[in-house]
Order: C-alpha cells, then sequence, then structure tokens
C-alpha cells in the first residue's frame, strides 16, 4: 500500500475484529498509523496492543456509529492528524425479520450506520483529501445491495445506497487525486457471522477480503471480492428486465442455507 498517497494515517471503522483488524494489521505492516473505531472496548484494545507490539502507532476510539454524534467523537482522534484512508466497514446486519414487524430502532440503526453515518465520514474526510490532492476511500458493501430481499428490507437498501453513493463519489473524486472504492463482500468469515451460528468454514478468510480491497483501491467504483460465485450471483441479480421474478427467485437465503451455496460455489470452482 503507498504510504506517500494514502498514508500517513488510516481510519479504520468497524476496525475491532474481522475484515476490519485485517485491514489493520496489513496497513500497519506497511507503515501506517492507525485509528481504530469500533464499539465493544475489549477487542478494540486488545487489537490495538496486538498492533502496537509490532511498531503501529494506534489510536483506538470506542464509539457506536448509529448514534448522531459518532462522527464528532471519532474527530476528537483524528483532528490533530493527516488522515489519507478511510476504510468504512461497518454494517453487518444481525436482525431478519419483516419490515412492519421489526422495532424502528433496529431498522432506524441499520440506516443510520450504512447511510447516514457513511456519508457524513466520507463527506468530513473526503474534504481534507480533496485539499491534500491525494487519499483513498474504501467503503464497504455486500451483493445484498444489488437486490431487495424479504426480511432484509432495511439492509439491503442500506448497501444498495453505499453503492451508488460510492459510484458516484469515485467520479466525483477521481480528478482530484482521491481514489474511491466500494469493496463489495460476499460470505466471509467474520466473527459476527460466527455468532449467527453460520458454518463459517467454507467461507472467504478476513484477510483475503482486506488484501483485495488494498490492492484495487484504485480500480474503482466498484471491487466484487473474489469468491467463487461472487461476480456470477452479481450479474445474475442486476437484470434489469423481470425484476419481480429476479426478486422471488434471488432473494438472500435463510442463514442456513448460505454456506451450503459457498460450499458448492466452492467445489464448482475446484471442478473448472
Amino acid at each position: 500500500m503507498d504510504l506517500a498517497k494514502y498514508g500517513p494515517w488510516a481510519l479504520i471503522t468497524g476496525g475491532s475484529e474481522g475484515v476490519g483488524a485485517e485491514f489493520a494489521r496489513q496497513l500497519a505492516a506497511d507503515g501506517f498509523k492507525l485509528v481504530l473505531v469500533a464499539r465493544k472496548v475489549e477487542p478494540l484494545e486488545e487489537l490495538a496492543a496486538e498492533l502496537r507490539g509490532k511498531g503501529a502507532e494506534v489510536r483506538t476510539v470506542s464509539a457506536d456509529l448509529k448514534k448522531s454524534d459518532v462522527l464528532d467523537r471519532v474527530r476528537e482522534q483524528t483532528d490533530d492528524v493527516d488522515v489519507g484512508l478511510l476504510v468504512y466497514n461497518a454494517g453487518a446486519n444481525d436482525t431478519r425479520g419483516l419490515f412492519v414487524d421489526l422495532p424502528a430502532e433496529v431498522t432506524d440503526g441499520v440506516i443510520a450506520i450504512n447511510v447516514l453515518a457513511q456519508a457524513a465520514f466520507s463527506r468530513h474526510y473526503g474534504a481534507l483529501m480533496k485539499a491534500r490532492g491525494r487519499g483513498g476511500i474504501i467503503l464497504t458493501g455486500s451483493l445484498g445491495g444489488y437486490l431487495g430481499s424479504p426480511t432484509l428490507a432495511a439492509y439491503t437498501a442500506a448497501k444498495a445506497f453505499s453503492r451508488i453513493f460510492t459510484e458516484a463519489l469515485w467520479l466525483e473524486m477521481q480528478p482530484l487525486g482521491v481514489d474511491v472504492l466500494h469493496l463489495n463482500i460476499g460470505f466471509t468469515a467474520t466473527p459476527a457471522m460466527a455468532r449467527l451460528g453460520m458454518p463459517v468454514e467454507f467461507a472467504e478468510p478476513c484477510e483475503n477480503v482486506a488484501r483485495e480491497g488494498l490492492e484495487n483501491i484504485a480500480n474503482g467504483p466498484v471491487w466484487i471480492v473474489s469468491t467463487p460465485g461472487n461476480v456470477d450471483r452479481a450479474r445474475m441479480i442486476s437484470r434489469i428486465d423481470d425484476r419481480a421474478e429476479a426478486v422471488r427467485a434471488h432473494a438472500i437465503a435463510p442463514r442456513e442455507e448460505t454456506a451450503k451455496y459457498a460450499q458448492e460455489q466452492k467445489q464448482l470452482a475446484k471442478g473448472a
């Protein structure tokens, strides 16, 4: 990763575990200084201690991205440093249900993280990068953002916002020297997925996802992680004809079926 263009500091939200932690490890190995943001203090400080033990300079912010004051909280740790890379890695969904039945705080929280906070962070740090004429922004997304799925209405809609927003931001920032990438993630072996009871042995390792994001930051606006089946699925669910049939046929499956699909795709890839 080019420290001169994207450094010296990288800000990573969702930076305590999973893909966020792997972004942190790989960036630290390249000499970046880090600001890590996450809600849970213990895993956040554990990762910070690990990276400091390897010589990295690390600041931490325990903050909830659903809260309206989250950017102000993070700015307390970044206003005095030069953030050249923003990795907005947050927004996993842990509650499924009919939109009209779910509590408003659940769906509002999904929208706050994936839409409002993502836009606020991109505006603030993107403006600083514009003024310097360099930098990079990675916004992580999901294949769910290509198609609405029942029991995931707010989540899929918010992820669709993230992708379209990134495409626009990419074109705006490109002539200003700032790279913008929507990193489209499929089934990944994150602790969050494991806590939901997902059999993650067939999922993409977090370190692979982070590596693809960093290696392709200049290849925006969208990069689909190369997990077998991801690109084909994106093509299938992006068709514009007969959206009713597309939504019925390709809506996100129940969690227990996700690992089965991932296993089938890996077997097909091995046989190719």
